[in-house]
């Protein structure tokens, strides 16, 4: 078990996934800059309750699981901003969590087990093809890949690949994404997330 510095999102960020972060308040700035010194990770939680952005009335409650996450680029275009990519690593739970000076939020975790192989079933296909045609669709725009959402490798072959970044695209509340996030079989993990696909209508006509 590790005491590990916090990032709340509205957003999620699960494993291989990318995130891209403004980094202005003194709490995450801080906490970035040292793991940029230190070339060390950070947790990223979902927001169960609560605002990304701190005020004095505001309450914050942390999902009980995240994913690690490691920058991997950054910039600083002044010294009170920092914009930073960063992508997914390992899941982890979040057994109890504390705040710091600055507020900044710190946890307890455990690790959750990595993903086994799980070759796509045919049942699961529409979801890696709606996938891949998003992705294709992004790349016929000409969007940078460094702008992109979700990074190659394009896995669509994996049940848990397929998942997460369709957990990370979809409006999913934050303990949708909990409960995910915790569900450590990837067959299982995507025939959930079809289900909600399908729910909003993008599967196409032949997974509809």
């Amino acid at each position: 078990m590790d005491e590990i510095p916090l990032f709340p999102l509205g957003r999620a960020l699960f494993p291989d996934g990318v995130l891209h972060l403004r980094i202005f308040e003194i709490r995450y700035l801080d906490m970035i800059r040292r793991c940029i010194a230190e070339g060390s990770e950070f947790g990223v939680v979902g927001l169960l309750e609560g605002r990304e952005v701190r005020s004095p009335q505001g309450v914050e409650t942390l999902a009980t699981a995240g994913t690690m996450a490691r920058i991997d680029a950054w910039h600083a275009p002044m010294p009170t901003l920092l914009h930073v990519r960063c992508v997914g690593t390992a899941p982890f739970e979040l057994l109890s969590s504390r705040q710091e000076k600055y507020g900044l939020w710190v946890g307890l975790t455990a690790p959750l087990a990595a993903d086994a192989p799980a070759t796509l079933p045919a049942a699961l296909r529409p979801s890696a093809d709606a996938l891949g045609r998003l992705i294709a669709n992004m790349q016929k725009e000409e969007m940078p890949a460094a702008a992109m959402p979700l990074a190659p490798p394009f896995r669509l072959d994996e049940c848990g690949w397929v998942a997460d970044r369709w957990a990370e695209l979809l409006p999913l509340t934050a303990l949708q994404r909990q409960n995910l996030l915790k569900m450590r079989d990837p067959a299982q993990r995507l025939e959930r997330v079809q289900d909600y696909i399908r729910l909003h209508g993008l599967l196409g006509p032949q997974g509809s």
